[in-house]
């Protein structure tokens, strides 16, 4: 996003995150409401750009959100959709991509309250990982269409792989991307999720790949450096590949770092020196 949208998405997340500072708001049932309303956005081309037009007043669409949503969803995801529709968006797509952050970020929180957001995180990245090596399992987990038997059949396997085997919110996660992926990758959309997670942590996420697994004190040095070097706390995401050749790769972000773990460390030092 750029421009207004991202001043508009801002606001929203601060929004939620007041919100969601009262533990009586149950964070996962918001989930649930926001998640609705970005099928229903997603669906209704014509209500989103009526909802975006910033030729019309704020309060009139917030007013038009109250009596979409009244009574369909919970109160506090009326009032946060009323609030983003009064921002100003550059795309009426960005709206809908917001709504979506804003429902993950919901069962982020919900995950973070009862403990579980480091093993949702994991999770997270563990079956990506899986997907990313499997051809077969992320086609029958990919699609386009929206509604349909395709789609049950898809998020029911998304399900059956996941049902007892990761956190609630872990299934939930996946199984709405796998239901919605709203023109995404599934990799990209997993890939996401995780560095959603990190970043309700407060982290960032270093995908690492290596051609052997690495030591405790390689990955100790190694998160050390680059939480030094990007001035903050950096979560290894650890992946094995004998293809590396004896180097590692590290990912953040759009940022990828190649090389030996000797020279990579010695790089980061050198920069962190001068």
């Amino acid at each position: 996003m750029i421009g207004a949208s991202r001043e508009a998405l801002d606001a929203a997340r601060e929004r939620l995150d007041a919100l969601t500072d009262n533990t009586r708001v149950d964070a996962a049932a918001l989930a649930a409401d926001l998640a609705a309303v970005t099928a229903l956005l997603d669906r209704e081309t014509a209500l989103r750009r009526v909802l975006t037009d910033p030729a019309q007043p704020g309060e009139g669409k917030a007013q038009l959100v109250g009596r979409l949503l009244g009574g369909q969803v919970g109160g506090e995801a009326v009032d946060l959709v009323s609030g983003m529709v009064r921002s100003r968006w550059s795309a009426s797509r960005d709206l809908v991509d917001a709504v979506e952050e804003l429902a993950d970020t919901a069962d982020m929180i919900a995950a973070d309250r009862d403990g579980t957001l480091d093993s949702v995180e994991d999770e997270l990245f563990r079956f990506g990982r899986i997907v990313a090596t499997s051809p077969e399992l992320r086609a029958a987990l990919s699609g386009k269409d929206s509604e349909g038997p395709a789609v049950a059949a898809r998020t029911e396997l998304a399900r059956s792989l996941l049902r007892g085997r990761a956190k609630a919110t872990t299934e939930r996660l996946v199984v709405r991307l796998v239901e919605r992926p709203r023109g995404r990758s599934l990799d990209g959309g997993l890939d996401a999720l995780s560095g959603l997670a990190a970043a309700r942590r407060g982290r960032s996420v270093a995908v690492v790949t290596s051609a052997v697994p690495l030591s405790d004190r390689q990955r100790q040095r190694l998160g050390d450096a680059l939480g030094r070097l990007y001035g903050r706390q950096i979560q290894l995401n650890l992946d094995v590949d004998p293809a590396v050749l004896g180097g590692i790769s590290v990912r953040i972000g759009d940022e990828v770092i190649h090389g030996t773990i000797a020279d990579r460390l010695d790089e980061v030092t050198r920069r962190m020196a001068g």
